[in-house]
């Protein structure tokens, strides 16, 4: 009996790759059944500037994780208002898996987000804002510890105030000690936040 040798997954790939790269037909390739057509598809469409509205729709039903890599890393690269936009929108995901991709995509684009996420830190939403802190933590941006700062002198929640006192104890400077005394006073009656904000002043007034 004759074996038929199975084709080397490179060579699968490849020959899904063997189709037009055009736009059009990228954006098509984007909804295929093969997840690798789609994987190339997505990592394509980095060529094609006006592809992330299809990206980000394509990210909130893809099930493939592989794909879903790919195409956030299209996202960050294309980095435009839309790729951002949609990129928030998933932090209102039900997929917990999906809001934590979009959280490192977005530390991704510092520069891109910081226009956007004062507006982010007052969202009615307070997993929003605590999702939005959780970016803050690796945004290469200066204005990282005011925006801090400002959730705690103004944010009424108080576990949107304990995840901006849990970042400050790590990149505050002398400017948050005054904040965090308040906020001490602010939430007496509050355990963790105390002890949360008493760390926070000991590594400041440390450092």
């Amino acid at each position: 009996m004759a074996f038929v040798k199975k084709k080397d997954t490179k060579i699968v790939e490849q020959e899904d790759r063997k189709q037009t790269r055009e736009c059009p037909s990228l954006l098509i390739n984007l909804h295929d059944d093969s997840a690798t057509t789609r994987r190339w598809a997505a990592r394509d469409l980095v060529n094609c500037p006006q592809s992330a509205a299809a990206l980000v729709t394509r990210l909130m039903v893809e099930p493939d994780l592989s794909v879903r890599e790919v195409i956030l890393t299209t996202l960050t690269r294309l980095g435009d208002a839309t790729a951002v936009a949609g990129l928030v929108d998933c932090l209102r995901s039900e997929d917990a898996a999906l809001r934590n991709e979009a959280i490192e995509a977005m530390k991704q684009l510092p520069d891109e987000v910081a226009p956007i996420m004062h507006g982010l830190l007052m969202d009615a939403d307070p997993d929003v804002r605590i999702f939005t802190v959780n970016v803050l933590e690796s945004l290469r941006h200066p204005d990282v510890e005011s925006w801090l700062i400002e959730v705690i002198t103004h944010d009424a929640h108080v576990n949107v105030c304990a995840t901006a006192v849990d970042l400050l104890s790590e990149v505050g400077t002398a400017a948050a000690l005054a904040p965090l005394q308040q906020l001490k006073a602010r939430f007496g009656d509050e355990p963790y936040m105390q002890f949360a904000a008493n760390l926070a002043l000991r590594r400041i007034n440390e450092n």
